[in-house]
């Protein structure tokens, strides 16, 4: 035993007897510790680096770095801005001019100089037909009253409608064109119960209409209504063809009943537009506007509510041709006398009052009594709209008649023929 004094160091075991390598740490002999506890395992534990659970940091960036300069970048973005600004400035310009969409004003907002003779419209656009048709059109001054009218022949030979220059005064009658020219108009000849007038007009260098087909329009087809309506002449309203074969029954009480079966439309005709032209899309007069309905009280308080009617351009100018050949026009007639003012068969139909015995409709063996309910397939609901239809036809013209007789539906085939007037 020993107190210690004297303790010296345990001389310290060579590295192949104490289990470590030379110059390993102290702290690897620990299985060799005197001082060590003997129960206590012993082990060496080196940390691992610890697992990855998530995104790699980002790498920190050196202060001390050089830094890239944004200018390029910059002039890059400007130049594409100003490239892009250009192009779309030029594309915008290109298609305002196409588009007949000139600056109107200056950016002080001043207008600009227009020029309306130099502004183009294709041909078939609305404006185009417009443009095309408007110096064939005519104002007719008739005794303080005004009516429109068309140019039709190269020698000056123009259709309006009858109630246009009814009563008036041939030597007062003129007529006034587009670029602002008038001229003294004569009448030729006019047919009352069709409701056209033939005018002649002495001026050279006349542009006549083209005329169309009324047989080959149909509903919802566009159409321009022109004319001087209350005295605002040169103008042009747009429509549709709204219905077709509208028969209508139009005069003054105590004067001459009008038959025809019109074109119905929508574009705005008020007074003034009577004997203008109806045009279709292609530049065509497909009628001769003639009536308004009106909710108006009397005839001066008459305007358009969007159902106005033409005359078909096939018949007008059937009887336009007839007034300028023999100074008169023939009806189209079927030979019988109908009963009208709604007091027809309840129905529907237009009852023969009548027959001549040497009409059409005795030819084809239809009598006093019959009802006729259609004709050439087109329903009649009384005897207005056999007279009317009748008369939309041009004489030697043969249609297809569907009757009654007592209680058996009957057809015929009437040859139409003309008046003997």
């Amino acid at each position: 035993m020993t107190d210690g004094w004297n303790w010296r160091r345990p001389p310290t075991p060579p590295a192949a007897e104490s289990g470590r390598p030379a110059g390993s740490p102290w702290w690897s002999d620990a299985l060799t510790d005197p001082w060590r506890d003997p129960q206590a395992p012993a082990a060496v534990v080196v940390p691992a680096p610890p697992a990855s659970t998530g995104p790699a940091p980002e790498p920190v960036a050196d202060p001390d770095a050089p830094r890239r300069s944004l200018a390029p970048i910059l002039i890059i973005c400007l130049v594409t801005a100003l490239l892009a600004g250009g192009l779309g400035g030029t594309l915008g310009y290109v298609f305002a001019m196409r588009s007949g969409v000139g600056a109107g004003s200056t950016a002080l907002g001043a207008p600009a100089q227009q020029n309306p003779a130099g502004v183009d419209r294709a041909p078939e656009s609305l404006a185009g037909v417009a443009k095309t048709v408007t110096p064939s059109v005519v104002t007719v001054r008739v005794t303080g009253a005004i009516g429109s009218g068309f140019v039709v022949t190269g020698s000056g030979y123009v259709i309006t409608n009858d109630h246009v220059v009814e009563g008036a005064d041939s030597g007062a009658m003129s007529v006034a064109f587009s670029d602002g020219s008038t001229a003294r108009a004569s009448l030729v000849g006019r047919d009352p119960e069709s409701d056209i007038a033939v005018l002649k007009v002495s001026k050279s260098g006349l542009q006549p209409v083209r005329l169309g087909n009324s047989d080959q329009i149909a509903v919802g087809d566009p159409v321009l209504a022109f004319g001087s309506p209350l005295a605002l002449v040169n103008t042009v309203t747009y429509g549709i063809v709204s219905a077709l074969d509208r028969t209508i029954e139009a005069g003054e009480p105590g004067g001459v009943t009008r038959y025809y079966a019109a074109i119905q439309t929508d574009a705005a005709v008020n007074q003034g537009n009577s004997g203008g032209p109806l045009v279709d899309g292609a530049g065509r007069v497909i009628g001769v506007n003639s009536v308004i309905r009106s909710i108006g009280a009397s005839e001066a308080e008459a305007g358009n509510i969007g159902l106005a009617f033409a005359i078909p351009i096939n018949q007008a100018q059937r009887v336009a041709s007839d007034i300028i050949d023999s100074g008169k026009a023939r009806r189209t007639v079927i030979g019988a006398e109908v009963v009208t003012g709604g007091t027809g068969v309840a129905s529907g139909g237009a009852q023969l009052r009548s027959v001549d015995s040497a009409g059409p409709a005795a030819r084809a063996g239809l009598k006093a009594g019959d009802v006729v309910t259609k004709i050439d397939g087109h329903p009649l609901e009384d005897g207005t709209d056999l007279i009317a239809l009748v008369r939309k036809y041009a004489p030697n013209t043969v249609v297809s008649v569907e009757y009654r007789r007592g209680g058996s539906d009957m057809t015929a085939s009437v040859t139409l023929a003309a008046d003997s007037n």
